[in-house]
Parts: C-alpha cells; structure tokens; sequence
C-alpha cells in the first residue's frame, strides 16, 4: 500500500506523518516535491538554500520515487500546491489518496506565525480542491482526529483495509531521520510532541489581509469538509 496524504501548510501534516512513521510496516516521505517546486517557482521560502542542496530537485525523479514500495507500505506526505504543471501525477493513481484538511483561520494563524504575508496560493486551499477533483479519495479533518484520534485512526484504516497499530497514538519526541531539512524550522512543536494533541480552543481572530485569505479560503475547506469520514 502506498498512501498520499495531501494537505496544505500547518495541517497536522507532519504529526500524522510520524503516527504512520511510527508502525514497523511503513516507511514515509516528506513533502518529496518540495525541493522541486522551490527550484521551479524561485519562491523565497524559509531556508530555501538549504533546502534545494538537500533534496532532489528533479520532479521526474522525485515522482520515480513516489512510485516505489515501501516495507512493505509507504506513506507520503504532500503538498497539493507543490504540484506545479508538467510535475508527474502517474504515480499517485494507484494510491490511496487521502486529502487533510483544517478550518483556514487555524492554518492562516500558525502560518504567519512562521511566514510573514502568505499569498492564497501558499496556504494550498485552491489548488487541494482541484486535485479532489481530479483524483478523488478520503477526506479528513485534523480537528476530528485532534477529538478522537484513536477512533478516526482506526476508521480511517478500517476504509483502506489496513489493520490498526497502537503505535500510531504516540511517538519519541524529538526529530526523526525521514524529517525535511526544513524541520528545524516548521517542526518545533512536533518536536516537542509524544501524540496528538487534544482539541483546540476557539477559532482565532485575525484581522486585515489574513482575515480576507480565511474568507477566499472557506468556500474550499467546506467543499471538502462535506465529503469528510465522520
């Protein structure tokens, strides 16, 4: 089995890559094509030198490794707005794709809490309701596993035929040799993290340029959020 998760920014995206990264039956990647979008775009993201030295910038061999087996499964974390025209899909249809989401006010405020001024097209909204479109799979929400993520675990590997393993529930803190060279920016509070963290507070309240981006955003998140496992 090979799983893609797809999911914007500050989406519970890298906990739910190392519950995964957790069971002994699976290996895991780290948004593999973001190296290949930063050297495409020339976009300005933090440690973007770093990153392009780390990586594989190729999107053709980037999509050959997506395309391997893992032991015996392999989970993948990306980023729909990685995807930039000509970039490979092939290997994606013999996935089971599963499409992350969270309310756009709590990506937009942990965003720029990291990136200053995020475009529409940097939170990924748009560009994860298209690839819904085009390829279809499984909705869920982060808020849903954040309330129960032993019950949506096992519903979500109940859906795919994958048997439940405990040892998605919690972790070692701390780094992880499949991180990003990018962790030591993104991944502080997984770092500081055993498991999920229980639900959050209310939503935040964000004002001028990040309130207008959570208004273009919400038509997309609730798009998907109707087709979501309950």
């Amino acid at each position: 089995m090979r799983i893609a998760m797809w999911s914007g920014p500050r989406n519970l995206s890298t906990a739910m890559m190392y519950s995964f990264g957790n069971r002994a039956d699976f290996t895991v990647m780290d948004e593999p094509f973001y190296a290949a979008f930063l050297q495409a775009t020339g976009d300005d993201h933090p440690m973007r030198d770093e990153i392009l030295s780390a990586h594989e910038i190729d999107p053709q061999r980037v999509g050959g490794l997506c395309a391997q087996p893992g032991r015996p499964h392999m989970y993948m974390k990306h980023m729909p707005h990685h995807m930039l025209d000509g970039f490979p899909m092939d290997w994606a249809k013999d996935c089971v794709n599963v499409h992350l989401i969270r309310h756009p006010a709590r990506v937009i405020a942990s965003y720029i809490a990291k990136r200053e001024a995020p475009s529409f097209a940097d939170i990924g909204f748009g560009q994860q309701t298209e690839l819904f479109e085009k390829i279809g799979g499984l909705v869920i929400d982060s808020a849903d596993i954040r309330a129960d993520p032993e019950g949506m675990l096992r519903r979500l590997c109940k859906i795919i035929n994958l048997p439940f393993d405990p040892a998605m529930l919690n972790w070692t803190s701390g780094a992880r040799p499949e991180d990003g060279v990018w962790a030591s920016h993104w991944y502080g509070a997984v770092h500081n993290s055993t498991g999920f963290a229980g639900p959050e507070g209310p939503l935040p309240v964000l004002e001028g340029n990040a309130k207008a981006l959570v208004e273009e955003a919400l038509p997309h998140y609730y798009t998907l959020h109707d087709q979501r496992i309950m």
